[in-house]
């Protein structure tokens, strides 16, 4: 009866939950050390303001939050790359990133698409379908799709967000 004590299933489950916090959690700091890189003060940078109320709404350390912000002051390896793509049924997908090599996050990106049922798209032919309000990219035209293209879509955002790089994806679905 080898690995079914409770402490082990405890022990899985407790593994599994701290993973998906720590990427959770990097992702969100990156984004505040990168928004960080332009101005130091939340006050005069909107981007810094929204990314350390979301650092803080998941419950991100202050701690960790200020090594964020040091980290930024310190260094500026890291910068931001959209990238755009069509997903399955002609989906447009804003992919926004931030990286030290955009090189690398660019072909991790492709090779996912290529995977999963998406297609690459040169620079702008997807950019002008969207919008930006309040530090946010919406859909300009959002558009129905079938449930099929749907559900492979769903599939590549959740491997395109595994990537830790990938900070937030959009889409031009409707919403309901």
């Amino acid at each position: 009866m080898s690995g079914h004590s409770k402490w082990k299933q405890i022990k899985h489950k407790k593994g599994l939950v701290d993973k998906k916090r720590s990427q959770l959690f990097s992702k969100l700091l990156s984004a505040v050390s990168t928004a960080a890189q332009k101005e130091q003060n939340p006050k005069l940078n909107p981007e810094l303001k929204t990314a350390i109320e979301r650092a803080r709404e998941a419950n991100v350390p202050l701690e960790n939050i200020k090594r964020a912000l040091s980290r930024a002051s310190s260094s500026g390896d890291l910068e931001e790359f959209v990238a755009e793509a069509y997903g399955p049924g002609g989906i447009a997908i804003l992919i926004i990133a931030e990286t030290s090599s955009k090189n690398r996050t660019a072909q991790e990106i492709k090779l996912l698409l290529k995977n999963l049922g998406g297609k690459w798209a040169d620079p702008g032919s997807v950019r002008w379908t969207f919008e930006q309000k309040g530090g946010a990219w919406e859909p300009k035209f959002p558009q129905e799709f079938p449930l099929d293209d749907l559900i492979k879509l769903n599939i590549l955002i959740t491997a395109l967000e595994k990537l830790s790089a990938v900070v937030v994806v959009y889409t031009n679905i409707i919403h309901t």
